[in-house]
């Protein structure tokens, strides 16, 4: 099997992760979102220890990456606890949907902070996936509007933590840095959760220890995937959570999603497919030239 096969099977199941322990999330219930991230951290972090033990890697990093991961883990601290609260309250597929801006966003950040250079196609992808945003939110004057803010800015900062893993990817191991961001998040919410903490039924339990084996599974397949094949190469197939999350809205929840929330899906994902075909024609051509 080659690398991009490879890579595209692990965004299959990494897909498949992480739309599973959005269900279970929201399976759980009026739990508080705090106490539901502090559960998917948890379980993260335990599994990240084991293999950083095994791997006999560093559990915090190096001493001059300390910012980056900081900064890393505090960006997707947030992220998470606003797509949580986005699943709670929304529609499962329009929560997985807004969530799914981050890699347009990422390439604006990039942009912007990183000095990659944006291309023509990648700006009228971005403001194409920000038009289908508006068929998803419906912008109206109304406190409704706030769970859909909330799904739009958990793919702001998601993206704000990729930005940044751009620049890590080459400094410090993926188990490493996903320890250092269950730990952070672990540490920072573990005050909240006890203060406010709200008692669980045994399904509760069961449903968010379940969530946080799934996210581990989306975390760490998403993070392997591309280090098989680029990002530019497979990265649409990780829309696939899209149509998982659209029939786990069905099945278990008996959510159908509007009309208007279909053609904000149709319309993002019609962005990343241009995307990635025009990524795909670019690398041709550039390959082309250096041979």
């Amino acid at each position: 099997m080659s690398n991009r096969n490879k890579g595209i099977l692990l965004l299959l199941l990494s897909a498949f992760g992480f739309s599973m322990m959005a269900a279970f999330v929201k399976l759980s219930g009026d739990v508080p979102t705090i106490q539901k991230t502090l559960f998917r951290n948890v379980i993260s972090m335990i599994i990240a220890f084991g293999l950083v033990k095994y791997y006999g890697a560093r559990l915090f990093g190096r001493k001059e990456n300390q910012k980056y991961l900081l900064l890393r883990s505090s960006l997707g601290a947030i992220g998470v606890i606003l797509n949580f609260y986005a699943i709670d309250h929304l529609v499962l597929s329009d929560a997985d949907m807004l969530n799914k801006m981050s890699p347009f966003l990422t390439i604006m950040f990039a942009a912007i902070f990183l000095k990659e250079r944006t291309r023509p196609f990648q700006v009228i992808s971005i403001t194409i996936a920000f038009i289908g945003t508006l068929f998803i939110i419906k912008p109206v004057f109304s406190l409704d509007i706030i769970p859909y803010i909330a799904g739009f800015f958990s793919a702001v900062f998601a993206a704000g933590a990729y930005t940044v893993l751009r620049v890590l990817g080459r400094k410090e191991q993926f188990y490493t840095v996903v320890f250092y961001f269950s730990f952070f998040t672990t540490m920072i919410l573990l005050p909240f959760v006890i203060i406010f903490y709200e008692p669980m039924s045994w399904q509760q339990w069961i449903y968010l220890l379940t969530a946080g084996i799934f996210a581990t599974v989306g975390q760490f397949g998403i993070t392997i995937a591309y280090k098989y094949a680029p990002a530019k190469e497979i990265s649409i197939f990780f829309y696939s959570t899209v149509i998982y999350s659209a029939l786990i809205s069905i099945v278990l929840f008996e959510q159908i999603p509007d009309v208007l929330s279909i053609m904000g899906y149709i319309i993002i994902f019609g962005a990343s497919l241009y995307m990635f075909l025009k990524n795909n024609h670019t690398s041709q051509l550039e390959n082309e030239k250096h041979q």
